[in-house]
């Protein structure tokens, strides 16, 4: 049997990954049988319900680079400490992301830090994102990523 624990942080890789690829579709399979909350104890308008409203949050929200198909950004996942239900098949995930951008107008630079409060369940054997819910705890030059 494969590690839990591993398979759930491959999951927050894989979401890493994804978006700086600029694979909104990707992305948003990941939430297929699950949610992103906007923020935490939010209104309905900020949680974002299962592959479309996901790919929906992404579409009206990143912004791509014609010329490279991707947001310009690294998103760095670190610090995951990740606690595994194994008989309930659900787990508890908290870990800090920093989000590195450079454009041709924005030199290399942090846009954003912050943490993940992640929680994930076992669908036909397989781990899945239930909830994810990003705060942010540093904000830099957002102009360059984000459509708004």
């Amino acid at each position: 049997m494969a590690d839990s624990a591993r398979e759930i942080e491959n999951l927050l890789y894989t979401y890493a990954e994804l978006i700086d690829g600029g694979d909104l579709d990707g992305v948003a399979a990941l939430f297929a049988h699950g949610r992103i909350h906007g923020q935490e104890g939010g209104g309905p308008e900020t949680v974002f319900e299962g592959r479309d409203g996901v790919r929906a949050l992404y579409e009206s929200a990143t912004r791509i680079y014609e010329d490279t198909g991707t947001p310009k950004t690294k998103h760095v996942t670190t610090n995951a400490r990740i606690e595994v239900d194994e008989d309930a098949g659900t787990a508890f995930s908290r870990a800090y992301y920093t989000v590195y951008q450079a454009t041709d107008a924005l030199p290399l630079q942090v846009i954003i830090t912050g943490r993940y409060g992640d929680t994930f369940h076992r669908v036909e054997g397989r781990w899945w994102f239930d909830t994810r819910t990003m705060y942010v705890d540093q904000v830099g030059d957002l102009s360059h990523h984000l459509k708004w």
